[in-house]
């Protein structure tokens, strides 16, 4: 290589992505590294290795299927891998899982993902979303002690839809100007102080809805805080709770200096900041986006490629 495409190459640096850089130091090294999802799924297997039909324990190896270890079962005589019964069995192009996982952890978009990966556009949004069915089903279901919950809105959107229910919107017109409210999907933030989480789609926000929700997570020693939205006020009155009001149209954001919903509304705010990259969310997937959120909060910018396989493989 001449001098000037060796600086070329130097400026570019700084285009790497993590899993990248760690790929051309292992080269630099002598050492290549392998990232290859089906390493981990092999080893997955020999973790728990059972009978997903009948849970029997008596397995033999039976086999390979493109790199991915097979087993049968010696009480239903059914033969199984460690993807069986999982949103991910049956995808193909395994090699490339990993750079794909590590394209979702950096936030990519779906087509930006796509080339990152080698795949389709239409791979790309089908694994993204088998990727992410098991993370939307993880929820913590125990809060306690001073719980936090708010409501955030997310414009409900049709998007790749072919057959819109109601007319197209034009940016600028008049309904932008007229105000959308009644277009307003309504997403329950429930936190606890130790950092617990949950929160859903709701189809609005009322005393019937909003009280199922928060009967399922809230244990018998939570004091809730929530703004002066009756609601609140009307659930914790029902279940026999604590409950503080904090009337932030008022300017009053803490009580007691222990009282507030900040910890919820700084997650609201980091959950739209995050989800504008992907220009728009379709409300039929937002369970799933929420999803993605709360595992990237879980890990705390440690989630790996391996990581998010093994969330969704579950």
């Amino acid at each position: 290589m001449d001098a000037k495409s060796f600086h070329g190459w130097l400026r570019r640096l700084g285009e790497l992505s993590a899993r990248q850089v760690e790929e051309m130091k292992g080269r630099l090294a002598g050492t290549e590294v392998h990232h290859d999802a089906r390493e981990w799924i092999n080893r997955r297997a020999q973790e728990s290795l059972a009978c997903p039909h009948c849970q029997g324990a008596h397995v033999q190896r039976w086999g390979h299927e493109s790199g991915i270890q097979r087993y049968r079962c010696g009480h239903c005589h059914r033969t199984f891998n460690a993807l069986t019964g999982s949103p991910l069995s049956r995808l193909k192009c395994r090699a490339a899982w990993a750079d794909y996982a590590q394209a979702m952890i950096d936030g990519c978009t779906l087509r930006t993902a796509a080339i990152r990966s080698g795949v389709h556009l239409s791979t790309a949004f089908r694994w993204r979303h088998r990727l992410l069915q098991r993370p939307a089903q993880e929820q913590d279901t125990e809060l306690h002690n001073i719980v936090e919950a708010d409501e955030t809105y997310f414009l409900e959107s049709f998007k790749g839809q072919r057959q819109l229910p109601r007319p197209a919107r034009h940016r600028g017109g008049t309904a932008a100007k007229r105000g959308l409210s009644a277009e307003q999907i309504p997403v329950l933030v429930v936190e606890d102080r130790a950092g617990h989480h949950f929160d859903a789609v709701c189809p609005k926000v009322d005393l019937p809805t909003i009280s199922c929700l928060l009967a399922q997570v809230l244990a018998p020693d939570a004091l809730l805080c929530s703004d002066g939205a009756g609601v609140y006020r009307a659930t914790a009155q029902r279940f026999s709770l604590a409950h503080e009001s904090i009337h932030v149209t008022a300017g009053r954001h803490v009580r007691q200096q222990v009282f507030h919903v900040q910890h919820v509304n700084a997650y609201d705010s980091r959950l739209k900041q995050w989800i504008r990259r992907f220009n728009g969310v379709a409300t039929t997937y937002l369970p799933n986006y929420l999803g993605w959120r709360r595992l990237i909060e879980h890990c705390a910018g440690q989630l790996t490629p391996e990581t998010l396989l093994r969330h969704s493989v579950g």
